[in-house]
């Protein structure tokens, strides 16, 4: 071929020198290798549509065989997984409402003598439907169980129960979410993922951008602290996230009808928070990248996880333990239960702290490292 138009020397010198440069740039390579695994890992062993073993509370007044048998069904099913034995039924509401358990089991008393008498009584299950993917199977397997779970019991003179319609009920009570519209989970968790997207990503160019075109020069000559710096680049931002989740929940009420039964001045609070923790990781990030592409990489990376391992997309229940560990550490995990506490239960203060402490740790470790890793001079 002519090496007037193509030439195999120049081809193999442009590509040498392409591999010499990315070789060079050692984070964009990372990136391109790290990210691709941490989906396969991701998606390949954390993702799980079908939660089992979802953390259950047995709240009886009857403590006989029959019960004891129906809970041991729930268990035997793979669904269900009885964690805690409650007095009373606002000990009930109350792990319901922070999302310690997923159901409820309510034996009334008197079970067992309504059931011998073939009166056909009925249990009771309540059930978290906040986020109707994680309770939808396990629902669905109740259907057999009033009909199989006492099979063994009935016997002697119960055995003409087993011949007639099932000899108890199960009455579901969804809680929080009634008609399991997907909206009132996935629209409120907008709220974190956006908020999560835009201010890591937006802290994290505009401090890398100054250095790029040397503004961070006079900014660095002048008396300013760093702390003082971090603030200033912060506080705007979380003005701006105010007005995008302002902006979000009057649509999810207007278009979605989306409940809000909980403060909103509470929800303001906590949004305080979670901003400026997701700020100060994109502030972290300005001080390790070198260029705007390595600081958009990064965000991305911490924006991935944090979308999968959270429970906005998949349950979280439904992840295996590590990856649960791996999405308690994450800020937006903790701010979806505070958003959809709030919202669709109507949570308190003190509903709400056991997420929010976490999250406000998170924020001050961020910050910490911000702050150690920012340069007074240039170097």
């Amino acid at each position: 071929m002519n090496s007037r138009f193509f030439s195999w020397t120049r081809l193999w010198a442009v590509m040498a020198k392409e591999f010499v440069q990315m070789r060079r740039d050692r984070l964009t390579f990372a990136m391109m290798v790290g990210i691709p695994i941490l989906q396969l890992i991701l998606f390949g062993y954390a993702i799980n549509a079908d939660p089992k073993a979802l953390p259950t509370a047995v709240l009886s007044a009857d403590n006989s065989i029959f019960s004891r048998s129906f809970v041991r069904a729930l268990e035997n099913s793979g669904y269900f997984r009885v964690v805690r034995r409650m007095a009373t039924e606002t000990e009930a509401n109350e792990a319901l409402a922070i999302g310690e358990v997923q159901f409820v089991v309510t034996i009334p008393e008197g079970f067992s003598r309504k059931l011998a008498r073939g009166e056909r009584p009925a249990l009771l299950l309540e059930a978290d439907a906040s986020d109707p993917a994680a309770t939808s199977n396990a629902l669905a397997a109740l259907l057999t169980l009033n009909q199989t779970a006492l099979a063994r019991d009935l016997q002697g003179s119960l055995a003409h129960l087993q011949n007639q319609a099932p000899p108890f009920e199960v009455r579901v009570h969804r809680r929080y979410n009634p008609e399991g519209v997907t909206q009132y989970n996935i629209v409120p968790g907008l709220i974190g993922t956006i908020l999560t997207m835009t201010m890591v990503m937006m802290t994290a160019l505009a401090m890398t951008r100054e250095r790029e075109r040397g503004t961070m020069e006079n900014l660095l000559a002048t008396p300013v602290r760093p702390i003082e710096v971090m603030t200033g680049k912060i506080v705007p931002y979380i003005v701006v996230g105010y007005v995008q989740v302002a902006v979000i929940l009057l649509v999810a009420k207007l278009l979605f009808g989306v409940p809000m039964v909980g403060s909103l001045a509470l929800l303001s609070l906590a949004l305080i928070v979670f901003i400026a923790a997701n700020l100060a990781v994109g502030f972290t990030f300005s001080t390790l990248a070198k260029n705007q592409l390595q600081a958009m990489q990064m965000a991305f990376f911490f924006f991935l996880p944090s979308i999968l391992l959270s429970g906005f997309m998949f349950p979280f229940r439904g992840m295996p333990q590590w990856a649960q560990w791996l999405g308690e550490v994450l800020p937006l995990t903790h701010f979806l239960r505070i958003l959809r506490g709030i919202l669709l239960k109507g949570n308190a203060a003190a509903e709400i702290l056991p997420d929010l402490w976490p999250v406000a740790l998170f924020l001050l470790v961020a910050a910490a490292i911000a702050l150690l890793r920012y340069r007074e001079t240039l170097d």
